[in-house]
């Protein structure tokens, strides 16, 4: 008898790829009638390649949560909350690590299930801070202090300044996306580039070519820099043994009376509508994001899981030098960025001339001026490109 095969598609990085091999490899102990194959990508490589063409070709996927809006339009993975019973969905929902399960959630179906949370936090080297007698900031001046020292990092491509560019003007003041007209007011747009300039005028033009996995290799393998105030969080690199150097992770600076909002990530376990076996992805994908599995196989294999339990766990934050309960509260502050579907248009290309801006090569009110031009089209754009 031919085994029922399954495949499915991830991202390349430990914290990607190594847990869900864990989880299916003893879901296939389980299950020995089953094969589980997982094919790894890059970033990039997701980014540059539609999500509902991989529906075609994978049983299982790896999104990004504001893909759910193209897949409620198209329908091409399934509705999990006509599959899975109503007291699962509310274990999840309880224990949503910030917005993380409900991100998942649009137009009344449920695209995936929050295998993975992550949002921008602080990382430092506690070793180098120590040696040279300084404190872990605590306000935006501080971190500015010591980017004019020449010790901070921080990833600067595209998509990273976007996020950021969200978080800033929410510090002064307004959320984004409020209207389909324009993604942010002039006033709190141009404050939000201006703070945003005054820090990255201070730091190695180098980051502009570096994304979250860039910067924190670079913190953990060299004795460079101490601190980076915001990059989305990788508990790999708070586990002893897997750099050269331990980083640590805390909560982000207080700007102005408030700490920064961060622009949450992670990613969720989606299950294709064109599978030939959905049920059993279903109850795969349903054992891989349990309670049970997310706060031991998950997390002990250097997943970074999105059921609370595992955040709260002891074992999770003993082997990870207390990251997850260091970075609980940013998540709990996060903010969600919007899931209509063509946002991802403006996700792949509002970083571009924000970028611009930073490096000198545009105009603050051409900088918003353009962002608002590419907003208008993506609701006229169903681009479903992901950046997990």
């Amino acid at each position: 008898m031919s085994k029922i095969i399954l495949k499915g598609i991830t991202w390349g990085h430990s914290r990607g790829i190594t847990p869900l091999l864990a989880v299916s490899q003893r879901y296939m102990e389980l299950h020995p009638e089953v094969e589980i194959q997982w094919k790894k990508r890059t970033l990039q490589e997701f980014a540059d390649f539609p999500i509902e063409k991989l529906t075609l070709d994978y049983d299982l996927l790896i999104i990004d949560h504001p893909w759910v809006g193209c897949a409620a339009a198209t329908n091409c993975v399934l509705p999990l909350d006509k599959y899975l019973d109503a007291q699962y969905l509310k274990d999840q929902a309880d224990n949503s690590v910030g917005d993380s399960h409900f991100s998942y959630n649009y137009e009344g179906g449920q695209w995936a299930l929050a295998i993975d949370a992550a949002t921008p936090v602080a990382s430092y080297r506690r070793d180098l801070l120590t040696d040279h007698n300084k404190s872990i900031p605590q306000t935006w001046e501080e971190v500015l202090v010591l980017a004019k020292m020449g010790k901070v990092a921080v990833p600067a491509i595209p998509i990273d300044l976007l996020m950021n560019f969200y978080t800033f003007c929410i510090a002064h003041g307004k959320e984004p996306f409020q209207t389909q007209e324009e993604v942010i007011g002039e006033v709190t747009g141009l404050a939000a580039l201006e703070s945003m300039k005054e820090f990255y005028s201070l730091v190695d033009k180098r980051f502009f070519k570096c994304n979250p996995i860039a910067v924190a290799e670079l913190m953990s393998n060299t004795n460079d820099y101490w601190y980076c105030p915001f990059a989305y969080c990788y508990s790999n690199y708070s586990r002893i043994g897997y750099s050269k150097y331990l980083l640590k992770y805390t909560d982000v600076v207080r700007f102005g009376n408030a700490r920064l909002r961060t622009t949450i990530g992670g990613t969720g376990l989606s299950v294709s509508a064109s599978g030939k076996h959905p049920e059993i992805a279903v109850d795969f994908a349903a054992k891989a994001v349990s309670n049970e599995w997310q706060q031991t196989l998950y997390v002990q294999n250097g997943g970074q899981p999105g059921h609370k339990a595992a955040w709260l766990n002891t074992d999770s934050n003993r082997i990870s030098n207390d990251f997850f309960r260091q970075c609980l509260p940013v998540m709990e502050n996060g903010y969600l960025r919007p899931r209509y579907n063509g946002y991802l248009h403006f996700q792949d290309h509002g970083g571009d001339p924000v970028q611009q801006f930073l490096l000198g090569e545009l105009t603050a009110k051409k900088t918003l001026q353009q962002l608002n031009e590419i907003y208008r089209k993506s609701f006229v754009t169903n681009d479903s490109k992901i950046i997990a």
